[in-house]
């Protein structure tokens, strides 16, 4: 499903970039597949995955965007900063989305190792980037279905 003359953002974490950057890989295709060509989408880096939520937020109040990918990974250690981490940017996340009536791509791995994370960022678990792409932009036209009411 092609896009209107919105953008798409995606915000990524330079925190544990070896993984963000092929989630980065995987959700550039599904995103021009969706018909946002690079040109229609603006990716910004945030340090960690605590940063995605208001970086997500500060991006979809301009009105700029139709819908937004975040990008991140949370690889569990031996302290509970993992559990802080990862539950404050998912709830910061799906409240931006419902703050704003926007999709979100939800693609921030909450893995117990590196061997995890990189399994899913294009290993044999497929690409989790391309996963919450493809949320994002099969979202929005869900949202603009319902805007025409005309829900299938």
């Amino acid at each position: 499903m092609a896009a209107d003359a919105g953008r798409a953002l995606v915000v990524a974490s330079r925190f544990n970039e070896a993984v963000t950057r092929k989630l980065l890989d995987g959700a550039l295709p599904v995103l021009r597949g969706g018909g946002y060509d690079d040109a229609r989408v603006d990716v910004v880096w945030v340090p960690g995955a605590f940063e995605l939520p208001v970086a997500v937020h500060r991006g979809l109040a301009t009105g700029r965007y139709d819908l937004a990918v975040a990008l991140g990974a949370v690889i569990r250690g031996e302290t509970p900063h993992f559990d802080y981490v990862a539950g404050t940017a998912a709830h910061g996340l799906q409240d931006a989305a419902t703050q704003f009536r926007l999709p979100v791509g939800f693609g921030l791995l909450t893995c117990d190792t590196m061997a995890q994370a990189l399994a899913r960022a294009g290993g044999v678990a497929g690409n989790k980037g391309a996963d919450a792409a493809e949320a994002a932009v099969a979202t929005h036209g869900v949202l603009r279905q319902l805007d025409r009411g005309a829900a299938d």
